[in-house]
C-alpha cells in the first residue's frame, strides 16, 4: 500500500515486530534497485516511516535509549543513506538509480535522493568529464540504455554484426591474436626452440560524432519507458549507423577508417571478374582460395542487397546446384559454398568482400553523452537533444579479406 505521509506510515507500522520492519525495508531496497517503474517517492515516505517505528520499538525495548535505524548490516548509517552509497557502488553507469535519474533529467523532472547520489557520483566519473561540457544535463548513457543500442544496431545486419566492438582508452595498442602456425612433431629428449606467438596490434584513434534531435516540448508527458524506447531507436539510427558506415567507406581523416579504404588491395587480396560475361561460379571459387589458412574458420560473404539477389541469387555450380542456400530455419539470410551471408547496403554495387570480419573492429571509449537544452529553440516550443560519441574504426590485420569487384574493361 502507497502511504501519503511519513506519519501515516508510522501509525501503520509502529505495532510491527523488528523482523517485519526490517522484512519490509529490504524487500524496498530491492524494488528501488530492480524496478525502474516504481514510485521512488512514495517508498521513500515508507522508508521514513518504518525508521522511525523502528526506533519506536527499540527505545521502548531498551528503556528509552534511542538507536538509529538500521535494518542492514553496517552500524552507524541509517537505511536511507546506507541505500543512497550501495546504489552507487561499483559500476554507477550500470546502477538503476542512474538510469532512472539520468532519463528524469531530460524530461526536467525532479529526481529522488537516490537518483540524486547516483547522478552525481557518475559526474565524478572520467567518462562524464570527457568533453568538459558545463551543461547541467549532460550524462554518459546509462550501460544497459547504450547495450540496448548496441544490440538493436547488430540486428539491423550489415558488417557491424559481424565485427569485433571495443571499449578500450584511445592511443593504446591493443593485442589481438590472429591464427598461428600449427605445432610440430616432438622426437623425444630433444630440444624445441621457442617461438614468439602471431599476434597483431590496433591503436584506435578518437574521433567526435555529433547528432542533434529536436524534439516537441510534449515529450515530457512521456514515461521514462517509452522515452527510453524512443532514445535507443534514434540513437541507433544516428551515432551506430555513422559507425556502420565508417567499417565500410571510412577515409582515415577525421573519422574511422573502413574494410575498404584501410586495406591496400593489390593482385593478391584484390579480384575481379569480366565486365561483359558477369560473376561467374569460377571466380566465387578463386575467392574462397584466395584467403589465407586459419581465416577461413568464421569467414562470412559481405556484399549490398542488389549484389546478392543479381550476382549470386540464381547462379550455379559445373553440376547445377546453386551456390547461394537460403537459410529460413536460423532466421538468417544464408550461406555461399557453406560461408554465411551479410548483407550490408553501405557497400558499393558489385563489390563483395570475403574474410574474418572478426579481424576488422570499433571503439566506443567513452560510450553516449547526451546533452539538452531548451534554450536554442525557445520560440519553437521544442527541446533540443545533443548526442555525442568518440569512437573509430579499423581493420587489424589486412591479410583476413578479400575484395571482388567487376573490371573496368
Amino acid at each position: 500500500m502507497k502511504f501519503k505521509t511519513i506519519a501515516e506510515a508510522f501509525n501503520h507500522y509502529r505495532t510491527s515486530t523488528l523482523e517485519e520492519i526490517e522484512c519490509r525495508a529490504a524487500e524496498i531496497k530491492n524494488i528501488v534497485a530492480t524496478d525502474a517503474t516504481a514510485d521512488v517517492d512514495a517508498l521513500n515516505i515508507e522508508l521514513e516511516g518504518l525508521s522511525q517505528a523502528k526506533q519506536n520499538v527499540q527505545s521502548r525495548a531498551a528503556g528509552g535509549q534511542q538507536n538509529s535505524f538500521n535494518p542492514v548490516a553496517g552500524a552507524g548509517m541509517t537505511f536511507e543513506r546506507r541505500a543512497s552509497y550501495e546504489a552507487t557502488e561499483g559500476d554507477v553507469f550500470n546502477s538503476a538509480e542512474y538510469r532512472s535519474a539520468f532519463m528524469k533529467r531530460l524530461l526536467g523532472r525532479k529526481l529522488n535522493s537516490f537518483e540524486e547520489a547516483a547522478f552525481n557520483r557518475a559526474m565524478t566519473e572520467q567518462r562524464a568529464d570527457a568533453y568538459g561540457t558545463s551543461g547541467n544535463v549532460a550524462a554518459v548513457l546509462p550501460t544497459q540504455t547504450l547495450n540496448e543500442v548496441i544490440s538493436k544496431a547488430r540486428t539491423m545486419g550489415g558488417i557491424m554484426s559481424v565485427c569485433r566492438s571495443f571499449n578500450v582508452p584511445s592511443k593504446i595498442a591493443i593485442p589481438v591474436g590472429t591464427p598461428a602456425a600449427a605445432a610440430s612433431w616432438h622426437t623425444e629428449g630433444a630440444a624445441v626452440d621457442s617461438a614468439a606467438p602471431s599476434v597483431a596490434t590496433v591503436s584506435f584513434d578518437g574521433y567526435e560524432i555529433m547528432k542533434v534531435l529536436s524534439i516537441s516540448v510534449k515529450v515530457q508527458s512521456m514515461s521514462i519507458a517509452a522515452f527510453e524506447s524512443y532514445l535507443v531507436e534514434e540513437l541507433t539510427n544516428c551515432v551506430m549507423a555513422c559507425i556502420a558506415d565508417g567499417l565500410v567507406n571510412g577515409t582515415g581523416s577525421s573519422q574511422g577508417t573502413g574494410v575498404l579504404n584501410g586495406i591496400t588491395w593489390g593482385d593478391t587480396n584484390a579480384l575481379t571478374f569480366h565486365k561483359t560475361n558477369g560473376l561467374k561460379y569460377a571466380d566465387v571459387v578463386k575467392v574462397v582460395a584466395a584467403l589465407k589458412r586459419g581465416y577461413a574458420s568464421g569467414a562470412c560473404w559481405a556484399m549490398n542487397n542488389a549484389a546478392l539477389y543479381n550476382l549470386f541469387y540464381s547462379m550455379v555450380d559445373s553440376n547445377g546446384r546453386p551456390i547461394f542456400i537460403a537459410d529460413p530455419k536460423a532466421e538468417g539470410i544464408g550461406k555461399i559454398l557453406g560461408f554465411p551471408v551479410v548483407v550490408d547496403d553501405y557497400l558499393p554495387a558489385e563489390t563483395i568482400l570475403f574474410g574474418n570480419f572478426n579481424y576488422m573492429g570499433y571503439n566506443l571509449p567513452e560510450g553516449i553523452t547526451i546533452e539538452a537544452s531548451r534554450e536554442s529553440s525557445f520560440k519553437s516550443g521544442r527541446i533540443d537533444y545533443r548526442a555525442m560519441a568518440v569512437a573509430d574504426c579499423k581493420p587489424i590485420v589486412e591479410e583476413a579479406f578479400i575484395k571482388l569487384t567487376r573490371s573496368a574493361t
